[in-house]
């Protein structure tokens, strides 16, 4: 079996073990969801019966829900294996540990960030959207979120060692959010005012290539200082 072949078989068998281990902590899975719906339940309640208010806030009341949605959940993609002794492992596996850790927190993206995904046509019903603003909603998310999931790992790989890390590394993290915090609204606010909202997923799109590309060597390079520590 040639070495790509080999990459992509233990890939899968990752994906296919993270998978279950999520299922089976369903808990760590809903967490994120039902906080996402919370906060905009609250918000949509808080503001009254007129939907003016919710219109002129509604696009950063989805980023920033999903925002802090993304970080609640970040802190289990580590945490398990770290503690069981898996995470050592697999830094000391002989195949690249940046192509495995960007399949963890690909599978990761999907048991938490999708769901949000699902979620968010009712929920921006709930803020008075219109479907084209809603569409944009959907696509900003779809690129955005992966960028947040990425980013977060690096954070969370730097603080998994320490007893409670959680807040440390949301410290880290969340000045890296800015940028696609600004560009996912901006997406909406421009959507709404009539016009496209091209360059502004152009560039959330440059962030996800960008994260792909350099978070999951940063993320191997701060586990492998956590697990040196």
């Amino acid at each position: 079996m040639t070495q790509p072949a080999k990459l992509s078989a233990v890939s899968r068998a990752l994906f296919a073990r993270d998978i279950r281990l999520m299922v089976r902590r369903w808990s760590d899975l809903i967490q994120p969801v039902v906080f996402y719906l919370i906060i905009i339940i609250l918000f949509s309640l808080g503001t009254g019966a007129d939907p003016g208010p919710l219109k002129t806030i509604g696009a950063a009341v989805l980023w920033v829900s999903a925002l802090l949605s993304t970080l609640l959940g970040l802190e289990s993609l580590f945490r398990s294996d770290f503690d069981d002794g898996s995470l050592e492992q697999l830094a000391l596996s002989p195949h690249p540990l940046a192509l495995l850790l960007l399949t963890r927190v690909g599978t990761h993206w999907i048991a938490t960030g999708l769901p949000l995904l699902l979620v968010t046509p009712l929920l921006a019903e709930l803020l008075y959207l219109d479907a084209n603003t809603i569409k944009t909603v959907l696509v900003s998310l779809l690129i955005g979120t992966p960028t947040l999931s990425l980013i977060g790992s690096v954070g969370v790989a730097l603080t998994v060692g320490l007893r409670r890390g959680g807040l440390l590394s949301a410290l880290i993290v969340l000045p890296l959010y800015i940028p696609v915090l600004i560009f996912g609204t901006g997406a909406i606010q421009v959507t709404m005012a009539g016009l496209s909202p091209a360059s502004e997923l152009y560039a959330l799109g440059a962030m996800l290539a960008l994260a792909i590309t350099l978070a999951p060597l940063a993320t191997g390079a701060a586990l492998r200082i956590s697990l040196n520590s």
